[in-house]
Parts: structure tokens; sequence; C-alpha cells
């Protein structure tokens, strides 16, 4: 069977789901035995499952659905490409329109003197790319021990091998041998679960001052790159203090070491901005790229790279390097339609005038509630700490993230797509949201705590560890 006619019973698809498809970041067993919720079809931002429950989508699929779902012109987009051209490579001395077109765009946009860009399929892949090119650059420029990228604790940059060693997260390293190799970690920007009696501000500075350390301790000599997202995105949405990223920058210039910005998820108007770079004035080397992109119409991603860094890798012969699907011509298209719709429907505008000011409005107000602490957010980014105490900033004594799952569930059963992070909830809501759709957003994240408070209450899980 290759197609499902519109379509099985719920039941079915659930069974056929459980028999034969083995899914990312899931306990198999687990969801096999609850069934897998069926995602049927989506406009705008409200998904529609099969069994024709709505649920507003504050997550935007993968933290990428940038233009919302349902865009026509992607899809025609898509199809025009296919016609004339549905595949071809781009190695060996060869290219085609929609790569070219694309990479010059990019170029157009991303920050002063990043004219040059090496495509891939994913976030992930970008991110490999990334620990090669910089080894590869040090190497052209006579110092081949420069090697080590300095990552940081509860990252996230993917996960390939290159990807999930880059991030810090515990649980993905404990599984398939990880990090590799020359690839070391420091502390992160989190205030409120790291921060202490610190000032936010000290605190930003402190925690960048161990990228100084850490190359110190390893030697400037041996040390490539750092690489960081503006705003930690999977980590549970942290917005670093606004002393960090001028500290990292400072620390970067003078230990001689380049800057990766990973904007797979602050890309493409998240802040406001078309990069989360110029909002927070980080100036890197590198911009990784993904998601927002194509609006997740299409896989496509990429590495904007600095001209002087550009310039010495393609001076230095020939970089063995790259993926079948490096610029994919359909995928390449579709960003194009996506970045036009962008741009001429004003799309940075709504979100930094309407959007934005308004999720931070109502985001703040979920404050209130006495289960909430830090409720925050920057652009379409937002995140709130569930907690039996605010004043101590304390943690539940269940295990990290039992309650933060049950406000999960309660979400999706009041018709709301928020994900949790340990005890963390987070949205990253499509770029398109209107007002109307926000108060929705806030209402059922309201109504979800508030379910949530009473379960862990009756649970027995309302108390600080």
């Amino acid at each position: 069977m290759t197609q499902i006619a519109n379509h099985l019973p719920t039941a079915e698809l659930q069974a056929l789901d459980a028999a034969h498809h083995m899914h990312p970041f899931t306990h198999g067993d687990a969801l096999a035995e609850k069934g897998a919720r069926i995602i049927t079809r989506a406009r705008g931002a409200v998904l529609t499952d099969s069994d024709g429950k709505e649920y507003l989508d504050g997550m935007a699929g993968l933290w990428c659905v940038n233009i919302g779902y349902g865009r026509d012109e992607l899809a025609e987009a898509a199809a025009r490409q296919m016609r004339e051209l549905p595949y071809y490579n781009t190695f060996f001395q060869t290219s085609h329109v929609p790569a070219i077109a694309l990479a010059a765009r990019l170029a157009e946009l991303a920050p002063e003197g990043m004219n040059h860009v090496f495509f891939a399929g994913s976030g992930s892949e970008a991110n490999d790319t990334n620990i090669r090119m910089v080894r590869h650059y040090w190497a052209a420029m006579g110092k081949p021990g420069k090697t080590v990228i300095v990552a940081r604790h509860n990252a996230y940059h993917g996960s390939t091998m290159g990807g999930a060693s880059l991030g810090g997260m515990s649980a993905m390293h404990a599984q398939g041998g990880l990090p590799i190799p020359d690839v070391v970690h420091i502390g992160q920007p989190f205030w409120y679960g790291e921060g202490g009696d610190m000032d936010p501000q000290e605190f930003g500075i402190m925690r960048a001052r161990e990228l100084e350390t850490k190359i110190d301790e390893l030697g400037a000599g041996r040390v490539a790159a750092f690489i960081a997202e503006p705003i930690q995105g999977a980590g549970g949405v942290i917005i670093p203090p606004e002393s960090y990223w001028p500290e990292i920058r400072r620390i970067c210039d003078e230990r001689g070491i380049l800057l990766i910005a990973d904007e797979v998820i602050c890309g493409f108007g998240r802040t406001g901005d078309w990069f989360a770079s110029t909002a927070l004035g980080i100036r890197p080397d590198i911009i990784t790229i993904a998601k927002g992109v194509t609006s997740g119409y299409q896989p496509l991603g990429g590495s904007i790279v600095r001209d002087s860094v550009a310039r010495v890798v393609n001076a230095a012969g020939e970089f063995n390097h790259g993926y079948t699907y490096s610029a994919h011509p359909v995928a390449a298209a579709v960003a194009l339609e996506n970045l036009r719709i962008i741009d001429e429907e004003g799309v940075l505008a709504h979100v930094r005038d309407v959007a934005a000011p308004h999720l931070a409005d109502r985001w703040a107000g979920l404050g209130a509630h006495p289960m909430v602490d830090d409720a925050r957010s920057y652009g379409m980014l937002a995140g709130l700490q569930l907690t039996p105490d605010k004043a101590a900033r304390a943690p539940f004594a269940a295990e990290a993230g039992a309650v933060g799952l049950i406000c999960r569930e309660r979400c999706f059963e009041n018709g709301l797509v928020m994900r949790h992070v340990g005890d963390r909830m987070i949205v990253s809501p499509p770029l398109i949201m209107s007002p109307a759709e926000i108060d929705t957003l806030a209402d059922r994240a309201w109504t979800a705590i508030e379910e949530t408070c009473s379960i862990a209450r009756e649970r027995g899980l309302f108390s600080a560890a």
C-alpha cells in the first residue's frame, strides 16, 4: 500500500503506525500502547487530527512553520520547480538557478559581510558542516591544531553525530558514543535556574567568561570556534541576560576563535528581525539556518559564512564535503517563495509591532498564576517555569518533568500545542498569529496550567524539592 485514502479510522492508522513507523525522540512501545495522535490537515495556525479535533499550534510544528500552514503559493512554487528541474546536484562545478537565486537572496538578508552560503538538508547537517568548515579553515590558515569547538550545556544543535555532540543534552550524550572528540561544553546563561542570588547581568558576564576560562585551559592554539543559539530553544526558551552576548563577542575576538550563531530556530523573523544576530548584536562568523527558511514546507538548511572565512575555504582547494540534497532545487524554490511572502506581506513588522508585543503582554499575565514564574518572551518565543514556590525559585520534589508532562497533556486536551522541557512550558507560534489567536493561546494555556495545578495537588506533587 503506497497511499492511504481519506482516510482510515484513527484506530487503524494508529495500528499501522505502531507496526511500522519508528518515531524520533519517542519511547516506541509506550507510544504503541497509547496510540499516536494523527494530524491530517492544517490551515493558518490550526491543526486538525484524524478525529476532527482542532488544536492551536503554539509550536509552529517544530519551531518552523513561520508563515503558517496552507499557503498555496509554496505548493505552486514546488510544483513549478518539479516540472522544470525536479532535482540536480551542485557537486563537480555544477549549479542551478534556484540555488544561485537563493544564495544571493540570503546574502542580501544576512548581516553585513556575510555573503556566502553552503547548503544542507537540515540544521543538523548544517552544524556538521560547520564542524568540518571551521577545522578546514584553521588548517588552511596554517593552524591545524585548532580543532576544539566549545558549546554549552543544555544547548540543542541537532541529532546527527556532530550536531548532537555540539548540543549539550545529557540524555542524547548517553546514547551512541557522544560527544565526538574535541567538543567541550560550558555553562548556559540560564539565570532563573542557575543564577542563585547573583544579579542577572553579573550572571550573564560570569557565564560568558566561562568561555574565556575554557579557552585558556585548553590553549587558544587548540580552540577553533564557539557555537551557541542566540536564544536557547529546545533547552527551554532561555533568554540570556543582555550582558551575555557582548562579552562573548569580546572573548572570541581577543582569543582568536570563530563564533557560530545557530539560528535554526531564531532566524527568518522569529525575533522581529531576519536574524536574531542582528537583534542581539552578536556579529557571528557563521550562521546556521534551517526551519523558517522554508517555513517547514521543504527540508533545507545551510551555513551563511562571513566573507573572511569563505575566502580562505574557497582558496584552500577542494572542500571534500557536501550532501546529495545540498541546495535541492525544489527546496530552494520553496525557500525563495517563502522569503518573498515574509518580505512582501510585512511579516517582520507584524511580529515587531503587533504579534510579539501582544504575546509578551498575555504571556507575562500567566505569571500571575501561583504555579508560574519566569514568564518571559522575546519576539515569538516564550517560556515559563512551573514551580511550587515562586519566592524560592524552587523545583518540584517530584521527578523533573512530571508536572510539565501533565501540563502538556492538559494543553492537548484544551486544544493547544504547547511543549514542555522538564517543568518549563514553551511556545514558538507561527509568526502570522493574530492578536485574537494569541488571546486564545494564552486563555487555553491558563486553563491547562490551572488544571495541572489541581492534578499536581491531588497526586501529591505540589511540594518543593
